[in-house]
């Protein structure tokens, strides 16, 4: 698998739309020198950025004052995600007389790419029907952890035509209206459902084959892939009762391996054939899923390595869903499941 540093970079072309068009919203919260480096990385990318606090305590509003950016601290009275904050910062950058055309998200984790810019907004020009545009992400540094390298291997995606995507994207404004933004009630992969209502209302959504940022996961213990993972089944439980055809596969893939199979191998303190063929089945699940990472690239062991990960991350997944099941049975608004 090429590199991002493999790829050809955008020459400049007097021709194209400069990036007076693009609004930047970036969201974070306690992302210390993360946010820095995300700063410095989009300063002079847009006509006008906007850094959207939730609740940080670590100095980000000073830095991102201090960075000459436009901030927006959320009030805590109401709990935070990054729907929120994203909506947040788009309706600060629409204050004025100037509205961008576009708008450009990212993370404060994340590292704008030089030349994304430029070639999303051209792409963009090219079709009125198109919505959002989304670029490759890859990891600041992969070989810190195994946490890390499932990320950078979960950031891989083919260019084209798309259903989904994650946080980083640029979006058109008179899409982004249309739809009302994102829902703020979604506390994990509002991306996907906000995505969806897009789709809905006929804007195509496209992977460009272009970096656009480079994510720091900064994860190096096994309980923030947990929560990670946790939040991922929560968003599997939410967004798939909001849009029942989306995450399906995912929803019953928990429940076979994270709920079904375990008690099926407890069975087999009475029923010994029970805990083989659960045993077996588990042994399927990661033999398919090395065979697919060995597909995409990865070597024996890392494949062996990450497909351990992604069977085992039933057992979280299954957590995270139960949580949503139990926040929707008492009436109580999900809270985000933060990692670090």
């Amino acid at each position: 698998m090429s590199s991002f540093e493999d790829l050809p970079q955008p020459a400049a072309d007097p021709d194209l739309p400069g990036p007076g068009a693009v609004g930047l919203v970036l969201i974070g919260r306690n992302e210390g020198a993360r946010l820095v480096r995300a700063l410095e990385a989009a300063t002079g990318q847009a006509n006008r950025i906007v850094y959207v606090d939730s609740g940080s305590r670590d100095g980000s509003v000073t830095a991102a004052r201090a960075a000459g950016v436009a901030v927006v601290e959320l009030d805590p009275a109401c709990p935070f995600n990054a729907a929120r904050g994203r909506n947040a910062g788009y309706a600060e950058l629409m204050q004025g007389d100037e509205r961008p055309e576009f708008v450009q998200f990212i993370d404060g984790d994340c590292q704008l790419e030089p030349g994304w810019i430029e070639r999303a907004v051209a792409h963009l020009h090219t079709g009125p029907g198109l919505g959002l545009v989304t670029g490759w992400r890859s990891e600041v540094a992969p070989e810190a952890s195994i946490y890390n390298r499932i990320c950078d291997h979960e950031w891989h995606r083919p260019a084209g035509p798309i259903t989904t995507c994650g946080g980083d994207m640029m979006v058109r404004a008179t899409a982004f209206e249309q739809v009302g933004g994102f829902d703020e009630t979604v506390i994990a992969a509002e991306d996907d459902e906000f995505c969806l209502r897009l789709a809905g209302k006929g804007w195509r959504l496209e992977r460009l084959p272009s970096p656009m940022t480079r994510h720091d996961a900064g994860m190096t213990r096994f309980s923030e892939w947990w929560r990670r993972a946790e939040r991922a089944g929560h968003g599997f439980a939410q967004v798939g009762r909001m849009h029942p055809g989306h995450f399906r596969a995912e929803r019953r893939r928990v429940i076979v391996f994270g709920l079904l199979l375990p008690l099926l191998a407890l069975s087999g303190i009475w029923f010994a054939p029970a805990l083989l063929l659960a045993s077996a089945l588990y042994a399927l699940s990661f033999l398919r899923a090395w065979q697919g990472l060995r597909r995409d690239g990865l070597p024996v062991v890392e494949a062996a390595h990450q497909a351990l990960f992604l069977v085992a991350s039933k057992f979280p997944n299954l957590v995270g869903m139960i949580r949503y099941a139990a926040h929707r049975l008492r009436r109580h608004a999900p809270r985000i499941i933060e990692y670090q």
